[in-house]
């Protein structure tokens, strides 16, 4: 498997906030104690950018025209995003070019960045940005998100559009609020709290059989480990085992598949990683 990591995305931090660079250091070292390999990703640019969001909001990252206590206007924000961006369609790419599954270790997330908003600790939504350009390739594109929190930004972005399908399980109440029905081509799973590994898996697959009914030529994951039992912003309950059959199910869908690191604040994030990867890599 192929994992695009840059060091550069442990590059701005701001004190106390759970998104921190520790979070991806310490994943990054981990799965290299466990023998995975490393690729440097290349930035996107402003024209893939522009696939999924305003020109407005690519200005005002750019800039640092905005204001959001929860993703804050840092110095060097805008090349940082733009670079883990640039590792998810790196991911797809190589994905659809070697048949290989990848995965970008990197950040800003990007689920809640939505075609003309910010925030959630996401400035461009990378999985998004990445779905559209390797829409051209791959025909359909499936987004399956299971990050504790709905991505409201991406389902912004994909909403109506005919050959992408968003599917995402979350925890319900929580932020940001949204994802409590399903509408048009995007499937929505609000969980409440508590729900544990059989329950979850058991949803799960009932929406990976509308991504196989869908017949996609990608499948986009965004990867959210915050549904872990131990997770200090969420409430549901998930074991890293869950992780290792949430990676395992989606490989048996037997598609071309890439995924991107999204939320996930626990000490255990790398081995929760290294679960759902040690699963997503295996031969169906």
């Amino acid at each position: 498997m192929k994992i695009f990591y840059s060091a550069a995305c442990l590059g701005y931090s701001q004190p106390g906030h759970p998104e921190s660079p520790e979070r991806v250091m310490y994943t990054h070292e981990y799965l290299g104690e466990k023998g995975f390999g490393f690729s440097e990703p290349g930035a996107c640019t402003d024209d893939d950018i522009l696939r999924a969001h305003s020109p407005e909001l690519l200005e005002s990252v750019k800039h640092g025209n905005f204001y959001d206590a929860d993703t804050p206007a840092l110095p060097g924000i805008y090349d940082i995003a733009r670079l883990s961006a640039g590792g998810a369609v790196d991911a797809a790419m190589h994905c659809l070019d070697k048949g290989e599954k990848a995965f970008s270790l990197m950040r800003p997330p990007g689920h809640h960045a939505g075609r003309n908003a910010l925030g959630g600790f996401c400035y461009f939504n990378s999985i998004a940005i990445a779905s559209l350009k390797a829409g051209g390739k791959a025909g359909k594109v499936a987004i399956v998100d299971f990050d504790c929190h709905h991505g409201n930004g991406t389902e912004d972005i994909i909403r109506g559009k005919k050959d992408f399908l968003y599917l995402s399980l979350h925890e319900s109440p929580l932020y940001p609020g949204t994802g409590l029905r399903s509408s048009g081509n995007c499937i929505n799973y609000p969980l409440p709290a508590g729900t544990g590994h059989d329950r979850y898996l058991a949803v799960l697959s009932e929406g990976l059989r509308k991504v196989e009914s869908f017949d996609p030529g990608l499948i986009a994951v965004s990867a959210g480990f915050d549904a872990y039992r131990g997770d200090p912003l969420t409430n549901l309950s998930l074991e890293p085992a869950t992780y290792l059959e949430i990676g395992r199910r989606l490989a048996a869908l037997n598609k071309p598949a890439f995924a991107v690191l999204e939320g996930g604040y626990s000490r255990d994030l790398p081995e929760c990683v290294y679960q759902f990867l040690s699963g997503f890599g295996e031969q169906p």
